[in-house]
């Protein structure tokens, strides 16, 4: 008994004395820190708060973790709030995606969607699948796919190479296709199996010469690979129209800087535009060329800001021919993301996609022009709701990036830029990345896609049609300044019913 005693006394000695030291270490790092904060003349808050004052940029930094996880309603948060991302999460681990009492969703502010439900909806056995739709049918090789929901622009090295293995193979699996990004072919693109659309940026990385300029010779390379479906020329993105992707060197790894053409650990800025398109000529030169070396659908992406140019673009084809048109035409939202732009453009460039499409949709009609140019669109399309509305306004595919990203597991975290991102998607920290196993998380990304279409499918059978694609604009209405709602072909009706 006398020797169990003298143990614990001696553990609580080596405790005691444990706590000692490190209070002591405690006070000494105090000291430090306050002679540090007086010292220095860079940060008046520390200067005037010593110590104190260093509180403020931790809870800076925690602001945005605190705020969605303690303080934000679930309808509040931005960019994507907390209801937003429930069903995404939910929808990919393949769990039950209802909600019980009643919707936390106000249906009082301008620019509320609602859908015109109808009072004898489609039966179970009337249903369809989406149906085929084919891209480029006067190329040599078109597309045909019924993919409705799809993968938008997401290049390795803006993400991970777990995160683009896990992203292709869902995509395979879930039979939707996948933009590779203005960041050139991976061969992690290739491995997981999806169809791929290849996406030309501003700076022609993967299809470049060593003079930076467009090489038929690395066009026709990525075009043999029989996944390559379609290539993507990227005028702009909703995030930062008129700024090239940025890609901080942090992020510029020597595997990333080969696939690129670029050097190792230097920011990779492409160019605000193509320097080789400088009008509508060139433009449709661009397209005419890459379709020629590739055989393959050619179309563009943009964000719609002055849209002069694009009734411009159609008088132009009209003179032309219909060969010379796009095959597709990409629609990105002002309130699109990425993971670098300047704040100046990512809040105050561009239209709205609530504007942008139904405006191409209808120029497209009006020059004849709806059933040669297919349209894709963008912009905060994460839940089937948002993907119904663009269906109803004429889109005939959806793309979506964050969508994706949190059915990888994306927090939200609002560090995409920093290579620190905690889920692993968006860093090349090997530490960071563990935690994202491809395997596991491309079964989630295929479950996000195949909830995505089976409640577009959903809606469209309770507002009355037999497949999503079969959306009119009177099906979805939305609040106007008065409070009321109106039909969304009373705002913005449809060029092909008035002629």
């Amino acid at each position: 008994m006398f020797e169990y005693n003298h143990v614990i006394l001696n553990i609580i000695q080596i405790l005691a004395a444990l706590l000692i030291f490190v209070l002591g270490l405690g006070i000494l790092v105090i000291i430090g820190m306050y002679i540090a904060d007086i010292s220095q003349t860079t940060h008046a808050i520390r200067k005037n708060y010593p110590v104190v004052g260093r509180f403020r940029y931790l809870f800076e930094h925690m602001g945005e973790f605190l705020r969605q996880y303690f303080f934000a309603q679930d309808r509040e948060e931005m960019p994507f709030n907390r209801a937003q991302r429930s069903w995404v999460y939910r929808s990919a681990k393949d769990i039950d995606t209802t909600v019980a009492f009643g919707s936390t969703r106000s249906l009082k502010g301008s620019g509320t969607i609602m859908f015109a439900n109808c009072p004898f909806p489609t039966l179970g056995k009337d249903a369809v699948k989406p149906q085929l739709l084919t891209i480029g049918e006067n190329c040599k090789k078109p597309y045909t796919t019924a993919s409705l929901f799809n993968i938008s622009g997401m290049s390795f090295g803006a993400i991970s190479r777990p995160a683009v293995l896990a992203l292709s193979n869902g995509a395979r699996m879930s039979g939707a296709w996948m933009n590779t990004g203005e960041g050139g072919l991976s061969p992690y693109h290739l491995e997981g199996g999806a169809d791929l659309i290849f996406q030309i940026g501003t700076a022609k990385y993967g299809v470049r010469d060593k003079e930076g300029k467009l090489s038929d010779e690395k066009l026709m390379e990525a075009a043999a690979h029989e996944q390559v479906k379609m290539f993507e020329i990227k005028l702009s993105q909703g995030a930062k129209p008129g700024k090239g992707g940025i890609l901080p060197g942090a992020k510029v790894t020597e595997q990333i800087a080969k696939i690129r053409g670029i050097e190792v650990g230097q920011d990779s800025i492409s160019p605000n535009r193509h320097t080789d398109i400088n009008n509508i000529d060139e433009l449709l030169k661009m397209i005419m060329r890459v379709r020629k070396v590739t055989g393959k659908p050619v179309g563009f992406k943009t964000v719609i800001g002055a849209y002069g140019w694009i009734e411009n673009l159609f008088e132009e084809i009209n003179k032309r021919g219909s060969d010379f048109a796009p095959d597709f035409i990409t629609i990105d939202s002002a309130d699109g993301g990425t993971g670098a732009a300047p704040m100046s453009l990512m809040d105050y460039m561009g239209m709205p996609l609530s504007e942008s499409l139904p405006l191409v949709v209808d120029m497209l009609d009006k020059y004849q022009l709806r059933d040669r140019v297919k349209v894709i669109c963008s912009g905060k399309l994460v839940n089937p709701a948002e993907a119904a509305w663009a269906l109803c306004m004429g889109a005939d595919f959806i793309v979506s990036a964050r969508g994706p990203m949190f059915a990888l597991g994306c927090i939200q975290a609002l560090q995409c830029n920093k290579n620190t991102c905690p889920t692993g998607i968006t860093t090349h920290h090997k530490k960071l990345q563990r935690g994202l196993n491809p395997k596991h998380k491309a079964q989630r990304v295929k479950n996000y896609i195949n909830h995505m279409v089976y409640e577009i499918g959903v809606i469209s059978h309770s507002c009355g049609v037999r497949e999503p694609r079969e959306l009119k604009r009177f099906h979805c209405r939305a609040v106007i300044e008065n409070g009321k709602s109106k039909s969304m072909q009373e705002i913005y009706p449809d060029y092909s019913n008035e002629v």
